[in-house]
């Protein structure tokens, strides 16, 4: 890891600091030197950070206290900025991609193709158990990485059924990884972190937040060739993923079911504006197939 990485890395752990203004501070210090030698006053005029901002990032700069941190938390975890060569190039090709990754398990997933999300409701259906099951156990069969959120219900079963089957799963958070949630779901991260790999983008002591979760949603569809949806309601916040999908150019799958089930409802509404209905795991392998080449390329450049 470069000295540029750690640079980023802590001032991503200062005080005031969003990725927006970090985005800013790397077009005009790519090296993120320079930042290191200015006063609060010179931070505002450089960089237009605002004052009251300006002094607490002063302050962490030049925090030993928080570099000590980062270096117990990079004992116990893989930390990836986008400066590194592992971290995976398919996040690159998105809009505002994160700028830091804290990992745990094997990196080299990060990179593997083809790879598919499978989202949906937190509260499904009792048939969604099998639903997911007639989709992912032959994608996980055929060598493809499941990429879920580990949240309540259709995320959970999608971990869970690639696991079943000796697959490779990943699981992007909504917290840090000294914050689980679900609380249910702690032996789950367990088990993900030993087989798979478990990322977030925020550090371990982050709580989560309902701000976080739809912003962890542009990494699992941007890791992936495509988005599947087993189930979700018409206001699912499973849609903002699916807004993800679309707007990154990936593919967006959805599974149908009864009218009269409320969980059904808005993958009829992504099928009547445009998503592959999908009734097999065939669906998605053909398209793979014939478009699937653009998407390993950006994954493996």
């Amino acid at each position: 890891m470069s000295r540029q990485s750690d640079r980023l890395i802590h001032l991503s752990r200062s005080k005031g600091m969003t990725r927006r203004m970090l985005t800013y501070i790397i077009q005009k210090d790519i090296e993120l030197k320079e930042i290191y030698y200015l006063s609060p006053k010179d931070l505002t005029k450089y960089f237009h950070i605002p004052e009251k901002k300006a002094i607490p990032l002063y302050q962490d700069l030049h925090n030993s206290d928080l570099i000590d941190q980062i270096k117990q938390d990079k004992k116990l975890y893989s930390i990836i900025s986008i400066f590194d060569q592992a971290y995976p190039t398919s996040l690159k090709t998105i809009k505002d991609p994160p700028l830091v990754l804290y990992t745990l398990g094997n990196l080299n997933l990060l990179s593997r193709v083809p790879s598919i999300s499978v989202i949906g409701t937190r509260k499904p259906t009792v048939e969604a158990r099998k639903k997911t099951k007639l989709i992912v156990q032959p994608l996980v069969e055929k060598g493809w990485v499941i990429v879920s959120g580990m949240a309540r219900g259709i995320d959970t079963y999608a971990h869970q059924e690639a696991l079943a089957y000796n697959g490779n799963t990943i699981a992007v958070l909504g917290s840090g990884f000294n914050h689980i949630y679900p609380k249910e779901n702690h032996a789950l991260f367990t088990e993900i972190s030993k087989s798979g790999i478990v990322l977030s983008e925020y550090p371990p002591g982050a709580a989560a937040s309902r701000f976080h979760f739809p912003e962890r949603n542009r990494i699992i569809s941007g890791l992936t060739f495509g988005t599947l949806v087993i189930e979700a309601t018409e206001k699912s916040g499973t849609l903002i993923t699916v807004d993800q999908a679309l707007d990154q150019g990936r593919e967006v799958y959805a599974i149908p079911g009864s009218p009269l089930v409320a969980q059904t409802k808005g993958c009829h509404r992504m099928i009547q504006e445009g998503a592959k209905l999908v009734i097999d795991a065939q669906c998605i392998f053909e398209d793979w197939d014939t478009q699937g080449s653009y998407f390993a390329s950006i994954s493996r450049d």
